[in-house]
């Protein structure tokens, strides 16, 4: 079975109908859970009605750093962070690549995130882009002993990702690693520990090979899996089972089925 630790339901294109559609072709796929990332606590009620019916599919809390125009208070964060069926918190982090000249906001709001975790022990879903000292040093600065967390679609060095590790945290790879322009990530991937390592979409952006160009969808999690298994010379089935397990343990909230 697998897992799709980070996608965004609510911002594909479909009708209820279509979305349920969605939801059954990942189930027929073997991918038994879905983590629905927010990233904006504005929106955070209408992603939260968009998959209010799935009992397969788990709900974050947070403010994406490219979304400055939502940057909500601390205290509105630690509220929905507070939420029995709010797992984690974010999406949030720093990305300098596309918006360096807001990196104070997006340091300011990291740090809220940070302490929101810290207060409510719940795991960061972290988004880092061309920031890798900015992100490491804040994790270190401001999350406690017990904070941990992902650093999600990673397509960084894997010096940050050996960083990270020590931290605490996880390295989740999306559709990304399949991109024939992503030699380095693929290098990077063979060496990562399969003991932290998550797998995603991030749908409905970034679909895997042989899905480029089409709105990606969490189904296609297992495509990710098998390019991986390759990479790493591991069966599909045994990196299913160390991701699933991984994302578990990382999400504990998170009821297996």
């Amino acid at each position: 079975m697998f897992v799709d630790s980070h996608c965004h339901l609510d911002r594909l294109k479909k009708t209820d109908n279509e979305l349920l559609q969605v939801v059954g072709k990942a189930q027929d796929r073997k991918v038994e859970h879905m983590l629905c990332v927010a990233v904006s606590v504005k929106e955070f009620e209408s992603m939260r009605k968009a998959v209010a019916g799935f009992d397969n599919v788990s709900l974050s809390c947070g403010v994406h750093p490219l979304h400055n125009e939502d940057v909500t208070d601390y205290d509105t964060l630690l509220e929905h962070a507070k939420r029995d069926d709010v797992v984690a918190v974010g999406e949030t982090g720093l990305d300098y690549f596309y918006s360096a000249e807001t990196k104070d906001i997006q340091k300011n709001s990291f740090i809220d995130h940070i302490k929101v975790a810290n207060e409510v022990n719940k795991p960061l879903i972290i988004h880092t882009r061309d920031a890798r000292e900015d992100t490491i040093s804040l994790l270190k600065q401001y999350k406690n002993e017990t904070t941990n967390g992902v650093l999600h679609c990673f397509t960084e060095s894997l010096e940050m990702a050996k960083e990270a590790i020590s931290l605490g945290f996880y390295i989740s790879i999306s559709g990304i690693v399949t991109f024939a322009s992503a030699k380095e990530l693929q290098e990077t991937v063979k060496l990562l520990p399969l003991e932290r390592l998550l797998i995603e979409t991030d749908s409905p952006w970034l679909a895997p090979v042989p899905h480029r160009g089409k709105e990606n969808e969490p189904a296609n999690v297992v495509d990710v899996a098998y390019f991986i298994s390759e990479l790493k010379g591991i069966s599909v089935s045994e990196l299913a089972k160390a991701t699933t397990d991984n994302f578990y343990k990382l999400f504990s909230q998170v009821k297996r089925v």
